[in-house]
C-alpha cells in the first residue's frame, strides 16, 4: 500500500480509511515511517489525514510511535499546520511515557495551547492532561494548573470545563 496515496485518493477522510491505513502501518517499521512522513509533510490535506491514522496506530502499537515522540512535540509549536495535526499529537501524548529531555517544551506548548483563545476545544482538553501527567514529575506547576483551569472555567467550552473538573479533583489543595 502506498500511504499517501490511500490518504488522498479520496474526496473526504473516513475513519475506515484512517484504521486501515494506521493498522497496515503497523506492520511494519518502514510503513510506520510512511505514514510519520505524510503526517510531518509540508502539505497540509495529506498531513491532516494523516493525522487520524497516526492516532489510531499509536493506539495499537505505542512502540512504534515513540522515535516521533519529539516530532509530536514540536508539532504543537507548529502554526502552520492543520488543527487536526495538533489535536491528534496532543491526544497521543498524552497516553505516553514522555522522556524527561522532552518534559520542558510539552509543558510550555500546552500552557500555550490552553491559554490561547482561539485553541479548539478538544485539543485545550488534551493539552489540560498533558499538563495533569506533567505534575506528576513537577507537583510546583499543580499550582499554576489549578489557577488557569479556576480563571477560565466559567468562559471556556464544555469539553474544557470537563477536563478540567476531573483534574481539579486529582490536584492537591493548595
Amino acid at each position: 500500500m502506498n500511504i499517501k496515496h490511500a490518504l488522498l485518493e479520496d474526496k473526504t477522510q473516513s475513519r475506515a480509511k484512517a484504521i486501515l491505513v494506521a493498522e497496515y502501518a503497523c506492520t511494519s517499521k518502514a510503513n510506520f515511517k510512511q505514514l510519520m512522513q505524510c503526517f510531518l509533510a509540508n502539505n497540509y490535506r495529506l498531513s491532516q489525514r494523516a493525522a487520524w491514522a497516526v492516532c489510531w496506530a499509536a493506539k495499537r502499537n505505542s512502540l512504534m510511535i515513540e522515535p516521533y515522540l519529539p516530532q509530536l512535540v514540536a508539532q504543537l509549536t507548529n502554526s502552520q499546520v492543520h488543527a487536526a495535526v495538533i489535536r491528534n499529537s496532543v491526544r497521543v501524548l498524552e497516553d505516553m511515557n514522555i522522556p524527561e529531555n522532552l518534559h520542558g517544551d510539552l509543558m510550555n506548548a500546552c500552557f500555550a495551547l490552553v491559554e490561547a483563545h482561539d485553541t479548539p476545544a478538544a485539543i485545550k482538553a488534551f493539552a489540560l492532561t498533558n499538563l495533569y501527567n506533567l505534575t506528576k514529575f513537577y507537583p510546583e506547576i499543580s499550582r499554576e494548573l489549578r489557577l488557569i483551569i479556576e480563571e477560565r472555567f466559567e468562559n471556556e467550552t464544555p469539553a474544557f470545563r470537563s477536563r478540567g473538573k476531573k483534574i481539579l479533583k486529582q490536584l492537591p489543595k493548595v
